[in-house]
């Protein structure tokens, strides 16, 4: 079947992957989240995400800012929302990720966040029924979420 990561090219003994398929949060979401949290130390990362559920820091919305508010606490940039739902879903994911660089051996605290993506999955057709025998769509986007953790060395 092939590689199913959209980053490869990494060596395996040195990193750790998670994927998540047909979660249902917004692509638009998760985009933003993922923007914001690659490149990060996983405990940082953790963290941050941990209070963006708890509704403590905002997610900055770069691309998907059109009629969005001002929060505090941004730096260099006004616009942001606290993303609840997609942000737990991405902590699970993250901390699968953990779990499978423990199972590696690696060194939980030298980790960090070499890639993390999120692509639109299937789209979950659904309506609404209407008056008159007709019917509006509700249709549940998905997303797919891919984690490459590794493991910075101290030498």
């Amino acid at each position: 079947m092939g590689n199913k990561y959209t980053y490869n090219g990494v060596d395996s003994h040195k990193t750790a992957r998670a994927m998540a398929k047909t979660l249902k949060i917004s692509p638009k979401h998760s985009v933003e989240i993922c923007r914001e949290i690659r490149g990060m130390r996983l405990s940082k990362a953790k963290d941050y995400l941990v209070d963006v559920i708890e509704m403590k820091k905002a997610i900055p919305f770069k691309r998907h800012n059109k009629k969005v508010g001002h929060r505090k606490g941004l730096q260099g940039w006004p616009t942001g929302r606290y993303p609840v739902k997609a942000s737990k879903a991405i902590l699970k994911v993250l901390e699968n990720a953990e779990a499978n660089a423990e199972y590696k051996g690696l060194n939980i605290e030298d980790l960090f966040v070499e890639n993390i993506s999120s692509h639109r999955g299937i789209i979950i057709r659904g309506f609404i029924p209407r008056a008159f025998g007709r019917s509006t769509p509700f249709n549940t986007p998905t997303t797919h979420i891919q984690v490459v953790l590794r493991e910075e060395s101290n030498d």
